[in-house]
């Protein structure tokens, strides 16, 4: 059982490669993204924990497949975007929103670009800054375009480049190394990823989390944050044989390449 009053946030691993997050707080829990109820059904028994509420950044079932069940058995509110798509949501989020989860205070973002209905949830305090992020950033990489657009992608990712470095970014899935193999692709000088790339090779032999990763750190490594990097610039105007003239072609064609890699 988990005894101690401090919050903590741990990752539930489900699928091949996805993290449900429950955020635990005494004898009471929250998760972001259930895509299975299985692993969470597991987690409160084994921890002797009460689900609080549920939180959904998205309509994709492996963030969402769990959700009915585990709102019938608890009898919880479940927060998520707003639109009439994903069944069994109580609350609708939109841009500017805020819950409170435990004491915390979460500030809802609207981020369409991997889905045209995704949001997060960021909470920042002297104690701590948190982003759930679902599949709009990952460490190394951001999410792919299934139903938005590079503009729509570049503006959901300006929210995060401004947020306090020192944010805790919880993304749903396992996909650093392989974004980061991709990221040496295209800037292959890049000193702070060459050195981030072999931490997380190390992790991941010995089959350890990546996560979470910061804002900070992703502003230093990450190629959809650096997008006016020379070198990235020139390796994508190489891609398309033939000339980027902002950002969010920067975005489309940087996308594109990790597609197709």
């Amino acid at each position: 059982m988990l005894k101690s009053r401090m919050l903590k946030i741990i990752p539930l691993p489900a699928f091949t490669d996805n993290y449900i997050w429950a955020i635990v707080y005494g004898n009471s829990c929250v998760v972001v993204d259930p895509g299975d109820s299985s692993p969470v059904f597991d987690f409160l028994k084994s921890n002797n924990l009460d689900l609080e509420s549920i939180l959904i950044t998205h309509h994709h079932f492996d963030h969402t497949g769990g959700m009915l069940a585990l709102a019938k058995k608890h009898d919880c509110p479940v927060y998520g975007p707003t639109g009439d798509h994903i069944e069994g949501l109580t609350s609708k989020m939109s841009e500017g929103d805020e819950i409170t989860i435990f004491n915390l205070k979460f500030k809802i973002f609207e981020t369409p670009g991997h889905t045209l209905d995704h949001i997060a949830y960021f909470h920042s305090s002297d104690k701590g800054s948190y982003l759930f992020c679902g599949d709009t950033l990952f460490s190394g990489g951001c999410g792919r375009l299934f139903e938005g657009t590079a503009e729509d992608m570049f503006s959901s990712l300006n929210k995060f480049i401004s947020l306090p470095e020192e944010t805790l970014v919880f993304c749903a899935h396992e996909y650093t190394q392989s974004n980061l193999k991709f990221a040496l692709s295209v800037n292959p000088s890049n000193v702070d990823l060459i050195k981030y790339s072999k931490k997380i090779d190390e992790l991941r032999t010995n089959s350890e989390i990546t996560l979470p990763s910061n804002i900070g750190l992703e502003k230093k490594i990450n190629p959809f944050f650096l997008l006016n990097n020379k070198e990235i610039l020139k390796n994508s105007e190489q891609f398309i044989n033939g000339k980027i003239s902002n950002s969010i072609e920067s975005l489309a064609t940087i996308r594109s390449m990790k597609d197709s890699f």
